[in-house]
């Protein structure tokens, strides 16, 4: 295996959603053969990659290839492919006919799924539809064993029904697999025309045999495919687990088809090397290769191609990956390994296996443009291939491709000239320039509406807007990537590949604080090329829940051994020998009390002996969420191997060094924003090892253009790469007094919102509460210093605009007396909160002695104490039988974390009564935990943010936390404005509705809204709603404002911040005293669901 075959070809294939690249290697010639086609072109081929061998055969034999015959083999070495079949099935649902499997009781398992929330703001919500047709119920059922239980009970005893499973857990066998039952079901099945089938009982992770006795059946009764979850991902977690098995049962049988299809063009590839690419940027034969590990097939390739031939020859930095096409953008990382996750969510569908960690953003080169209420917005809607942007000549709408042809980073002297009716006319650069003509007539007015000094935009002003929201709105998912995981951004070089990527790399690692950009020279044909440098990868993996210890890491240890023994079986039967063969270890573990697990890779030391994982998880712990857990057991969920046969295949080829200066194939005139200049271009087939470029210039490679931008200098490497040198420089924007920058305002909404997601993001993955870590029931925010809402990361409806006016409770409350290192902490109703499970902790953060912002996150403690366990009472009368209620208490002060006091708050809620004996928390070190968790979130943004003062200074940053406050005032105005029309048929200046609805015990809510059409701007009267009920259903007030916010949120159709200003037009009047507007010692755990779920 990996020996060269000389006089054979070697085709490295990407079929794509659009095009197909083939990268040839061809006996005698030091270059590669490239192609380009057309993925789908039916009218001249069945099948891009076939076409494309057999193109480049005819070429290279000169014997002609019909395309109804065979395409020979006898001159091909190996093929390597990564596919789109299997996503683009799973994208648009044409995949296989499967039925779904599980435990009797359970048949809604996977419709319920998660609380996941793609966009709470849409008032048509559109779940993506189920992958299976039909649920079928097995009458079986597996239990766990508490530990309490196991005691009295032997394992495998005679006549026992508990035996041991293999994750070291007992379970009780309570009714084992009915098959007289389940074979008329399945009878039903196969009657339906449905041959296909996903598994998924409860507890099978451990107790695989009941899955593998319906396997049994299923195939004996005529079933082509059966997909077990206990053998795809043996993992705890039931949803993930069966909505693996439903992906791999419905794509497999795709995927099959494909291939068999693939294979019968030829006429004896049994003697080929074929290989195709996994999600894990692994290879894999035909018989492995499955519908769960191919969805990412095609990206996996961009970044085994960008990793191994960058990484360590080009750079020693840690990369970024930037692959931008014409719909989305991947980004990706690498520092010497391969970042890997074990769940991801793709077209709804939650897919549980090792895949490698690229993340999607819905912006590329057909990302709309648009401007809406002041601010330049860029996608998420795409223009698509058909009509495409606007100098496609179909009448399509402006996009970002627009946008780079009006600045002279796209040339249309070197664009193919397909398009017109006759397929035969360049890019329109002509009508472009007149869309946006017609887009800057509509901007300069609205500017000068609002500012008569104004000085207008030019056409080349906005282009350059557009680019500059849309590189930001790329930069997000990167941040993510690097500073979620405790890695600096600008510690990395960008490795920049992708049809459109290399236009916009030196722009966004500048915004990113880098100086180092590398561009591949096949950066067009990356994800093809890395084909030809992967490795291919066997996996096995089996769970082992138990605590991390002495006894338990030999048993550990065994269990890896017979693991990596199958793993070098199965290479070795693909041919691998043993030299050629590495393996690695890994252990998942996490901590006790949470779900947070992390892959460890075991290392060895230089003794040869293995390290020690614990002390590597509490390092990568440590490093991901910035503290560790002390006195908490480390528990393993998993054991892991990875074999890999190296392959050796392609090697990076050195050019020749430069023997004199680089010649430029003509000058064209390109935009840097001060300004047109006149900018050399030069193909990159002319420069030769060791050419340094000084921007700003282009660079042709290919059908990419290079852009290098002027205080930057590009420099042809050893292996004929483009390495792009940038000297940073901060931006520096003047701050207007009165109106706010339209291109720096959606930029920092971008950024606004960033911080307060990875704040969210922190809180979520560092917390132990499941109603934080799986029910999302939580939320962040950063405030200006006077308490208003900045930003708010779309988490629960509830809190949304609610927390606002818990931190300007708590600004009142305090005055003066808040100091630098302070940390509050409340969850009272009457200070602006929930219900009591609902703490929030503010940080105030300084600059110089003086307040300068407020960060702020909100999360449902799983407990907080009251007369019920979970402290959801559902016939509490009085707020202190509901739990633990604090008003204001310094949760940290001056940098000292006052465990004693608020451990006192936890454990004996307050009562107004001694004869009440409440019980408080039952949780405490939980509780304690998540308030750490709460701290580390804050302490996250406030990082980011100081970070964003030291780029632009504190003066813009605060002036533009106020300006994106008045744009959304202003899209909330515009939309009241519309209702009167909406809901009149007669012109009227100001609409009145006035409507009451009723609870079970009568108590009425009464509305009387009033909207003034001319100012666009709404009273809400709750005048005459019911007085405080002796019960639990009182909401309290901020909840009440929270559910107003949040309605006028949802009929602004437009993707806008929700912060302070979406209230700004808006008056609310809610009666003391009423059940909206409650005393403070009235109960409202059920009002809060109740009033914010009414609405």
């Amino acid at each position: 295996m990996g020996s060269v075959d000389e006089g054979k070809l070697r085709f490295c294939i990407d079929r794509g959603g659009t095009f197909t690249d083939v990268y040839a290697e061809i006996p005698g010639q030091s270059d590669g053969k490239v192609m380009k086609l057309l993925s789908v072109d039916p009218s001249n081929y069945e099948d891009a990659p076939v076409e494309g061998i057999r193109r480049i055969l005819e070429e290279f034999t000169g014997n002609r290839i019909p395309r109804t015959s065979k395409v020979p083999t006898d001159k091909i070495e190996w093929i390597r492919m990564g596919t789109t079949v299997a996503t683009n099935a799973l994208l648009e649902r044409k995949g296989e006919r499967i039925a779904l499997c599980v435990t009797r009781g359970f048949r809604d398992l996977l419709q319920i799924g998660n609380q996941a929330r793609p966009n709470i703001f849409d008032l048509t919500v559109l779940k993506p539809s189920n992958l299976y047709e039909e649920v079928i119920e097995v009458d079986e059922r597996i239990e766990l064993v508490l530990k309490q239980d196991s005691e009295i009970h032997e394992p495998e005893s005679a006549g026992s029904n508990v035996v041991m499973g293999i994750s070291g857990e007992q379970v009780r066998i309570v009714k084992a697999v009915d098959e007289a039952t389940l074979r008329p079901l399945l009878k039903g099945l196969l009657d339906k025309g449905i041959k296909c089938l996903a598994v998924v009982l409860m507890h099978s992770y451990t107790y695989p045999h009941h899955e593998l006795a319906v396997n049994k059946l299923a195939i004996s009764m005529g079933f082509k495919h059966v997909s077990l979850s206990s053998s795809l991902t043996p993992m705890v977690r039931a949803v993930p687990r069966g909505l693996t098995a439903s992906v791999d049962a419905y794509l497999t049988p795709v995927i099959k088809e494909y291939l068999s299809g693939f294979i019968s063009k030829f006429d004896d590839l049994g003697r080929v090397n074929v290989l195709f690419m996994q999600s894990d940027g692994g290879l894999a034969p035909e018989s492995r290769f499955s519908g769960h590990k191919a969805v990412l097939s095609g990206p996996a390739g961009g970044v085994v191609g960008y990793s191994q031939t960058l990484f360590g020859l080009e750079t020693n930095k840690p990369l970024i990956g930037f692959d931008m096409g014409g719909t989305s953008t991947d980004v990706s990382r690498y520092a010497g390994s391969y970042e890997q996750v074990l769940e991801t969510q793709i077209a709804g569908a939650i897919i549980q296996a090792p895949q490698l960690d690229i993340n999607t953003v819905a912006a590329g080169g057909g990302s709309k443009l648009k401007f809406q209420f002041g601010a330049f917005r860029v996608g998420p809607e795409s223009v698509g291939a058909h009509p495409g942007p606007v100098c496609y000549r179909k009448g399509g709408e402006l996009a970002v491709t627009d946008a780079n042809l009006i600045l002279g980073y796209v040339i249309p002297d070197y664009f193919p000239s397909i398009f017109g009716p006759n397929e035969d006319q360049p890019l329109d650069i002509n009508k472009t320039r007149e869309e946006f003509g017609k887009l800057a007539k509509q901007i300069n007015s609205y500017r000068n509406s609002h500012d008569p000094l104004a000085k207008e935009m030019s056409v080349e002003e906005i282009a350059q807007g557009f680019v500059n929201v849309a590189n930001e709105t790329m930069c997000r998912p990167i941040r993510q990537l690097t500073e979620m995981k405790g890695h600096e951004t600008k510690n990395h070089a960008l490795a920049c590949f992708g049809g459109a990527g290399p236009q916009h790399a030196c722009a966004i690692a500048r915004s990113l604080g880098m100086n180092e950009v590398l561009v591949h020279r096949f950066c067009g044909i990356l994800s093809a090329y890395g084909m030809g440098l992967a490795d291919v990868i066997e996996e096995a993996q089996e769970p082992y829940s138990v605590a991390y210890g002495p006894e338990s890491v030999v048993e550990a240890s065994r269990r890896e051994s017979l693991l990596l023994k199958q793993v070098k079986q199965k290479l070795i039967d693909q041919g691998f020998g043993e030299s050629s063969i590495t393996t690695e270890s890994y252990l998942n573990l996490r901590y006790e009390g949470t779900d947070t697990a992390i892959m460890v890779k075991g290392k060895r030391n230089e003794d040869g002996s293995g390290s020690d994982y614990a002390i590597e998880f509490v390092k990568l712990f440590e490093q991901e969420y910035g503290f560790k857990l002390e006195n908490r057991n480390i528990l393993i969920c998993d054991v892991r191997v990875r074999g890999i046969g190296v392959t050796n295949i392609l090697k990076p080829r050195a050019t020749k060094s430069s023997s004199g200066t680089p010649k430029a194939q003509g000058e064209y005139e390109v935009y840097f924003g001060n300004g047109w200049h006149k900018t050399p271009l030069f193909k990159l087939e002319d420069l030769e090892y060791g050419h340094l470029i000084s921007g700003p210039a282009v660079i042709m490679n290919g059908n990419s253009t290079v852009i290098v931008e002027p205080n930057c200098k590009a420099i042809i490497t050893k292996y004929g790469n483009i390495k792009i040198e940038l000297e940073s420089s901060l931006v520096s924007v003047k701050v207007s007094e009165k109106v706010a920058d339209v291109v720096q305002l959606s930029i920092f909404n971008h950024r606004f919102m960033g911080i307060a997601e990875q704040m969210g993001r922190t809180l979520q993955r560092t917390s132990i509460s499941t109603n934080i870590k799986e029910r999302l029931d939580f939320s962040c925010a950063l405030f200006d210093p006077d308490g208003g809402l900045v930003a708010n990361a779309p988490h629960v409806p509830v809190h949304l605009g609610a927390m606002s006016s818990t931190v300007q409770w708590q600004l009142k409350y305090w005055g003066q007396n808040l100091n630098e290192g302070d940390v509050l902490v409340t969850n009272h109703p009457c200070s602006g909160g929930s219900h009591l499970p609902d703490i929030t902790v503010i940080t105030p953060v300084f600059d110089n002695g003086k307040l300068v912002f407020f960060v702020a996150s909100r999360g449902h403690h799983a407990e907080i104490g009251g007369i019920t366990p979970g402290s959801m009472p559902p016939f509490s009368k009085s707020i202190w039988e509901e739990g633990a209620a604090i008003k204001a208490f310094k949760l940290v002060e001056r940098g000292i974390f006052q465990e004693e006091g608020i451990t006192k708050l936890l454990r004996f809620p307050s009562s107004d009564e001694s004869s009440h004996k409440i019980p408080g928390t039952r949780r405490l070190q939980d509780n304690l935990s998540d308030l750490h968790a709460q701290v580390a979130a804050n302490q996250r943004g406030i990082v980011l943010i100081k970070e964003l003062i030291e780029h632009y200074g504190l003066e813009m940053v605060q002036a533009y936390m106020t300006y994106v406050q008045q744009n959304a005032e202003e899209a909330v105005r515009e939309m009241l404005k519309s209702i009167p029309a909406k809901v009149s048929s007669e012109s009227v200046d100001s609409l009145t509705i006035e409507e009451e609805d009723y609870m079970d015990d009568g108590s009425l809510i009464h509305l009387k809204l009033t909207i003034d059409s001319k100012k666009g701007e709404a009273f809400f009267d709750f005048s005459g709603t019911s007085p405080e009920v002796y019960g639990n259903w009182n909401s309290p007030e901020a909840v009440t404002k929270a559910a107003v916010i949040y309605c006028l949120r949802c009929l602004v159709d437009v993707d806008i911040p929700l912060n302070q200003g979406c209230l700004a037009p808006v008056k609310i009047y809610i009666p003391p005293g009423s059940f909206l507007s409650p005393s403070d010692k009235a109960a409202v755990v059920g009002g809060l669901h109740e009033q914010s779920y009414f609405w």
